[in-house]
């Protein structure tokens, strides 16, 4: 089994459905609201729990009932946690507009997670002691260069979701000196200009792109009718993690499916498949 330690993000979600996404100063009315959760490290760490991996999260959660209520939801779904500290400050938040097409606008509001720091022995440990270290752009950049730098002094495989765009470049170039596997989407790709050994570029509906120095792959995605793509990307990054050191092609292979397969469930935080529906769906 595959140990991933994933340093990231854990918010609660608002989500809002919507007829159509607004427009530049336009104000519509939501014909839905609710809340679950979400965050791009807890996403991921969930996905890659339910796909087999043995994962350990390291994240900063607010002191607060919405922080009490994510720690919960992480446990429930066998997210370890012994690297995730309770800060006094609120706990991060998303707002998350979905329309009727099943395309999505995020605004994140970070709260605890911009407070996330390698500071503690305690939680260096954490990230040192794991095959997979797993990273996304939603916690502060120093904070994700020092776990990366981290986890390849002590010989673990080094994935980044160079997610969101928007990164200083002199920190992203530091990240790539240290990283084995990028992931992005297709407008993030635009943004990525430094060599790594693995770039995977998630497309959506027409899966992945996997570029190595050797040449280009493409794997397609299975059909669906997606009802809401929000955490699609995160799902394909922690099923690939799941699987990366086993065998990168079927775990590419695996993560297309399961990227397709959350789109049919609504929301981010619990659209995850489960590994045994994934190998069902590849035949």
């Amino acid at each position: 089994m595959t140990r991933i330690t994933v340093v990231g993000s854990v918010n609660m979600d608002l989500v809002f459905g919507l007829a159509d996404l607004p427009g530049p100063g336009q104000t519509v009315l939501a014909s839905s609201l609710h809340s679950e959760p979400g965050g791009k490290g807890g996403n991921q760490a969930v996905a890659a729990a339910r796909a087999g991996a043995d994962v350990q999260l390291v994240a900063a959660l607010g002191a607060d009932a919405t922080g009490a209520a994510l720690r919960k939801h992480l446990q429930d779904n066998g997210v370890g946690l012994v690297g995730t500290v309770s800060l006094p400050v609120p706990s991060g938040t998303a707002a998350i507009m979905v329309g009727a097409n099943a395309e999505n606008m995020i605004v994140v509001a970070p709260g605890a997670n911009g407070h996330l720091t390698l500071d503690s022995a305690h939680v260096r440990a954490v990230v040192a002691d794991c095959d997979v270290l797993l990273l996304q752009l939603e916690i502060p950049p120093a904070t994700a260069l020092a776990a990366a730098r981290l986890a390849k002094d002590s010989g673990a495989t080094v994935v980044l979701n160079a997610s969101p765009a928007g990164t200083d470049p002199h920190a992203l170039a530091e990240l790539a000196a240290v990283t084995d596997v990028v992931i992005v989407n297709e407008i993030e790709a635009a943004q990525w200009h430094w060599p790594v050994p693995h770039l995977v570029i998630t497309r959506g509906a027409d899966g992945a792109v996997h570029r190595t120095p050797d040449g280009e792959t493409h794997v397609p995605a299975p059909e669906v009718e997606a009802l809401d793509t929000t955490g699609a990307g995160d799902v394909f990054a922690g099923v690939l993690a799941a699987g990366w050191t086993a065998d990168p092609a079927h775990a590419l292979r695996r993560a297309v499916t399961a990227g397709a397969l959350a789109t049919l469930t609504p929301g981010a935080g619990d659209c995850a498949p489960r590994d045994e529906v994934i190998e069902d769906a590849l035949g």
